[in-house]
């Protein structure tokens, strides 16, 4: 698996090519590529594209995907074809690439029901949460509306999912469920939800679902693309940063939580989720 940091260009001449940056978004694809080379032998080419060096607004890039975001795949051995979007990378990847039904599904009604919470995530919990976490904890001031809007909105989400995953495993497939797309698009956001001020053990039936995945092998080295670390907002970084140094942590965190408690104080916010 050859790699790339900021080439300003295509680096490969075959396969899956990933352009990708550490977001939630741009996970979900590089697990799903990391699963596929699990179970197939498929390997994959990735690079870094640094956005907040606004490399993805370059002519290159934007020649190969027009809406100028990661993450963008290009498959060298189709002619170069581009693909932009996530969920629609995704699915491209699972028709061309899961020849097994290893992480979708041959049946159409079940294949419905993964697609229906694949594009949940990117038209629902996936904008509300970053929109949460940029009010909630990157803006630099607190913006009172914002914040109780977007953080309730994604509250509202983790809700919905809680409530799916209530008598089940896994999000879609028979019975309990199986593993599939469904779940490879949404862990991501919840590995990182602590960057909302959300604690994931307040919904456990997701916490579980969340736990149960996070084993994965394929999940472990997708979150370590592109940056070859581990995500450090993620659930464990955060818990350890609390345990290593408890007085910085708090001091970091509370006049966030306090100025969300303020804003949903202020427009009388309260937790509702069907």
């Amino acid at each position: 698996m050859a790699h790339d940091t900021n080439s300003r260009g295509l680096i490969a001449k075959k396969g899956i090519e990933l352009l990708t940056f550490g977001t939630p978004n741009g996970f979900k694809v590089a697990i799903l590529l990391e699963e596929l080379r699990e179970a197939y032998g498929m390997d994959y080419t990735f690079q870094n594209v640094n956005i907040f060096e606004n490399i993805q607004k370059e002519p290159w890039f934007v020649s190969l995907n027009p809406n100028a975001k990661i993450p963008l795949i290009v498959d060298h051995d189709k002619g170069g074809y581009a693909v932009m979007e996530s969920s629609a990378i995704i699915n491209y990847l699972v028709r061309h690439y899961d020849t097994g039904y290893k992480f979708h599904f041959e049946d159409s009604l079940e294949a419905c029901t993964a697609e229906q919470w694949l594009l949940w995530q990117t038209s629902g919990i996936g904008p509300a949460q970053a929109q949460a976490n940029f009010f909630y904890r990157f803006h630099h001031t607190r913006q009172p509306f914002p914040i109780q809007r977007f953080v309730g909105e994604t509250e509202r989400c983790y809700g919905i999912l809680n409530a799916r995953l209530s008598t089940r495993d896994y999000i879609a497939g028979p019975g309990r469920g199986q593993y599939s797309i469904a779940d490879i698009a949404l862990w991501p956001f919840v590995e990182s939800a602590g960057v909302t001020g959300i604690e994931i053990s307040k919904f456990p039936n997701v916490f579980q679902w969340w736990e149960r995945i996070a084993t994965r092998p394929a999940i472990k080295r997708g979150m370590c693309v592109p940056s070859g670390k581990p995500f450090m907002y993620g659930y464990e970084a955060m818990k350890k940063k609390r345990e290593e140094d408890p007085e910085g942590f708090e001091a970091a965190e509370e006049p966030l939580r306090s100025a969300l408690e303020d804003a949903r104080m202020e427009f009388g916010y309260v937790y509702k989720s069907p």
